[in-house]
């Protein structure tokens, strides 16, 4: 199957929606499927060789945080041409509803589209107030995927319509036979994400921490992630500071060591989230994880029997759990053994398998629809003397 996949966001700025997209991408080309992914990227970023460049993107603020978007003539024409060019079986849009290439693509294109919500927003103003510029495009789509039950309603509330509900997809085996670091073992909370972006919970962290480290005075937070250290801090009395080690962007490589090493992952973040894919990615590693209470994380933390939670931008009780936590292995052990039983639904093996029959059917529909027509049009010639010998 020839497989187009539309990213709307830079391909060189790492976030959920770019790992899902790459993921995905391999996981068909390693079926044997032909796969072109279209992203926004500056010039000079590296690309893998399935991914093709729209051009340089634009920062806009949405939902919470600030996307890196590409619209406009030039995004249009080289939309055009990738689609021409790749005569695609199947185009996969991931969020058509944002004003990037996935938008564009659905006015340009023909043919079956398949399209994945990623954006829990039951508030979106903006959504609201476009959706008569949006029905027209989405009413092209021919199957519509949400990554969560919380996705799923952000698009009926605001655009009408329906969506199946499939995950995003992890690696878990990759994650699961990764090294620990022996640096980053030893009493370590754990925490990934965008350092200057509120909404990833860091400063609930830090207002934490201090109780924290009164209960234990040896443990170590350990942050990984780009954004501004020193702000990060600077709410943090001085002589605490040091228990703080920043590890800056980390590979994937890394990044699983870094999530096979903590004894606890912490997801302080305060809303914005429609899954929480960093969560399924410490399961994956062994991480126990301890989790604010958004509907999105209860989920994917199977309301949390797979991990902990606590109430949202509460530091006292992320404070309290995370001692509690560290101080009982049992707790902790049983926590690795939920999480890792309970993450392999979110396998790709299983939500690939679940995208690609969607893929199946929406071609397979297409292909009915073009035989009856083809059908009526020889009738029709049929019967005003036209048919060929």
């Amino acid at each position: 199957m020839r497989i187009g996949i539309v990213c709307p966001y830079s391909w060189d700025v790492p976030g959920g929606v770019q790992f899902h997209i790459r993921d995905l991408a391999e996981y068909f080309i390693r079926l044997g499927h032909e796969v072109s992914v279209l992203a926004p990227a500056d010039d000079d970023t590296p690309l893998p060789p399935y991914v093709v460049s729209a051009g340089r993107a634009v920062p806009v603020p949405y939902n919470g945080s600030v996307a890196r978007l590409s619209f406009g003539f030039l995004s249009a024409a080289r939309v055009r041409r990738w689609l021409h060019d790749g005569s695609f079986d199947v185009v996969h849009i991931h969020e058509p509803s944002s004003p990037s290439l996935g938008l564009l693509t659905c006015w340009i294109a023909q043919g079956p589209i398949v399209a994945t919500f990623h954006t829990s927003n039951p508030r979106s103003r903006v959504m609201v107030a476009a959706y008569s510029i949006l029905q027209a495009a989405l009413e092209k789509i021919s199957a519509r995927i949400a990554v969560s039950e919380y996705a799923r309603r952000t698009l009926v509330e605001h655009l009408g319509g329906d969506a199946v509900v499939i995950p995003n997809g992890v690696d878990v085996d990759f994650f699961a036979r990764a090294e620990p670091n022996p640096e980053w073992q030893g009493d370590t909370l754990g925490f990934m994400g965008r350092i200057d972006e509120p909404r990833k919970g860091l400063p609930v962290l830090m207002k934490a921490l201090p109780k924290i480290l009164a209960e234990r005075p040896g443990t170590r937070l350990l942050v990984a992630g780009r954004g501004d250290e020193e702000e990060a801090v600077e709410t943090l009395p001085a002589e605490l500071r040091s228990r703080v080690e920043f590890l800056g962007m980390v590979s994937d490589e890394d990044k699983a060591r870094f999530l096979r090493s903590v004894d606890l992952y912490v997801a302080p973040n305060t809303g914005g989230e429609s899954f929480g894919i960093i969560l399924v990615e410490a399961m994956s590693a062994g991480a126990p994880v301890l989790a604010s209470d958004l509907d999105a994380f209860s989920q994917v933390l199977d309301q949390g029997a797979a991990g902990e939670l606590f109430a949202n931008e509460d530091a006292d009780a992320l404070a309290e759990a995370a001692v509690r936590l560290l101080g009982d292995p049992k707790r902790l052990a049983e926590l690795r053994e939920r999480g890792s039983a309970h993450v392999r639904r979110f396998d790709w093996s299983t939500v690939g398998a679940d995208i690609l029959s969607v893929y199946e059917t929406v071609t397979a529909g297409a292909a009915a629809v073009a035989a009856a027509d083809d059908e009526r049009v020889t009738g029709l010639r049929a019967r005003l003397g036209l048919a060929r010998d």
